[in-house]
């Protein structure tokens, strides 16, 4: 009988769950159609309640016992000094960082399967001599690794690796190797003992998160976390994982493509303006130092529907080639596609021509591309836009020397840009003779560059551009 019992007791007795919210964290005893702590819809997940062991402290205890010692202090009595930064032997990689990786810090990496995340990882200890470090994956074995390390071409016997998935050894392990950077790929594969919840639930990347973070900020070695993502783009896992951590930088790209960008989302210890383009090649991810140059390829000349557009992602200048095609719809009802492009402002700005400018483009398929492979938001990239889709429609050429920085106002204005004086640079630097901006522009942000070498041409409306640009 007491046998019989102890069965129950261990396999019949109902496992206690927990309402947890995705976005915030929160917890709850009951579902909920609204998140009481953040108010986001749909969010609460039920999952296992965490062990409650007598006699061993949990995360959250441990947490509030460390908080009781600390003590408030005047903010003129603290001291402070520089935040000691390492180099990844990567310049791209330092510059969005702030200068460097610092001491004690944990970083989060995300972007779709196949973007780069866990090559740009892996390329870090590898290309980067002279830093221990301890490489943990829960998604491939050593082997692997090892055959992905030569496929990338760098070799550091300061590189150590890890097969593991449960928190607890990862720690064990890296408190025996003592690295100065610790990499885990990734989050959403790692789980702990003390959950009973699966690995990649909202409790345990909640849990491993903070514990990982714990020991970082104990030991002063800093933590690249890779973390996947979801259909809508966004981190997988709760919202407290990107609150955690002090940098988050997420990978953007076509995967079909050869252009990667990754672009700080939140940094602590820098600017979140900052990106980075790479090239993914047959040996690992290349830097790109001047994309300019790299986003205008080279084409015979004197095609229609070509337009260069002077455009700021961050603080980083880029001058990207935008592609339009206008056709007689062959089929009853119009169609617009935008590749790279919102095409809902696209559909906007083909509205201001139609009602402001008088081209009939209803009846017309428009065709939108930006060439790359990559995405853009810049408004500045409207002037552009418009003048494409005006080349394509008179079919005639716009010069290769010609580009465009501006936004178009649904009442036909053009309206100017902020940083008009750098796009301007840019576009002086890789040999363009003349720039289209707003005449709205005040005077002082482009005056610089009327004796140099590239005319800035200012234009009100879309009327005078055509005139201007279309005079022949």
């Amino acid at each position: 009988m007491l046998h019989r019992y102890f069965f129950y007791l261990c396999f019949m007795t109902k496992v206690k769950t927990v309402w947890f919210c995705s976005a915030c964290g929160n917890e709850s005893s009951k579902w909920m159609g609204r998140c009481p702590a953040c108010g986001e819809w749909n969010t609460m997940v039920e999952e296992p309640k965490i062990k409650e062991s007598t006699g061993v402290a949990t995360s959250r205890n441990k947490a509030f016992m460390s908080a009781q010692d600390a003590k408030p202090e005047s903010l003129d009595n603290i001291t402070f000094t520089d935040e000691n930064r390492c180099s990844l032997g990567n310049s791209e990689l330092d510059r969005i960082l702030g200068g460097g990786m610092v001491e004690g810090s944990m970083i989060l990496i995300g972007g779709e399967p196949g973007i780069g995340k866990s090559t740009l990882s892996l390329q870090i200890p590898l290309f980067c001599n002279g830093l221990k470090t301890l490489y943990v994956s829960g998604e491939e074995s050593s082997k692997q690794i090892k055959l992905r390390a030569q496929r990338l071409g760098g070799s550091d016997k300061q590189c150590f690796v890890l097969s593991e998935t449960l928190l607890e050894n990862i720690i064990v392990q890296a408190k025996e190797v003592k690295p100065s950077l610790l990499i885990i790929d990734s989050i959403q594969t790692i789980y702990s003992q003390n959950i009973e919840s699966s690995a990649g639930s909202v409790s345990q990347v909640r849990e491993c998160a903070s514990s990982l973070l714990r020991y970082a900020k104990e030991s002063n070695t800093p933590v690249i976390l890779i973390g996947h993502i979801t259909k809508d783009g966004s981190i997988a896992g709760p919202k407290i994982l990107e609150h955690i951590v002090d940098v988050v930088l997420q990978f953007e790209g076509d995967t079909k493509g050869s252009y990667r960008i990754l672009r700080s989302i939140k940094n602590r210890f820098g600017s979140t303006d900052e990106l980075a383009v790479f090239e993914m090649t047959g040996s690992g991810l290349r830097e790109v130092s001047n994309p300019s140059e790299m986003l205008i390829p080279m084409h015979q000349d004197n095609l229609s529907g070509i337009a260069i557009s002077a455009m700021i992602d961050g603080t980083r200048p880029f001058l990207i080639e935008i592609q339009a095609l206008v056709s007689t719809a062959a089929y009853g009802t119009p169609q617009r596609s935008a590749t790279g492009f919102d095409v809902r402002r696209m559909n906007m700005l083909l509205a201001v021509l139609e009602k402001r400018s008088g081209f009939k483009l209803a009846a017309k398929d428009v065709f939108l591309n930006i060439a790359g492979g990559l995405r853009v938001t810049d408004p500045a990239c409207d002037l552009a836009i418009v003048a494409s889709i005006l080349s394509s429609n008179f079919d005639l050429y716009i010069s290769p020397n010609i580009c465009f920085s501006a936004e178009v106002g649904l009442s036909g204005e053009i309206r100017p840009v902020s940083q008009v004086e750098r796009r301007i640079a840019e576009a002086e630097k890789l040999g363009f003779k003349q720039i289209y901006i707003s005449s709205f522009n005040k005077e002082s942000s482009f005056s610089k560059n009327k004796n140099g070498n590239i005319q800035v041409v200012a234009v009100s409306d879309i009327s005078s551009l055509c005139r201007k640009l279309f005079k022949e």
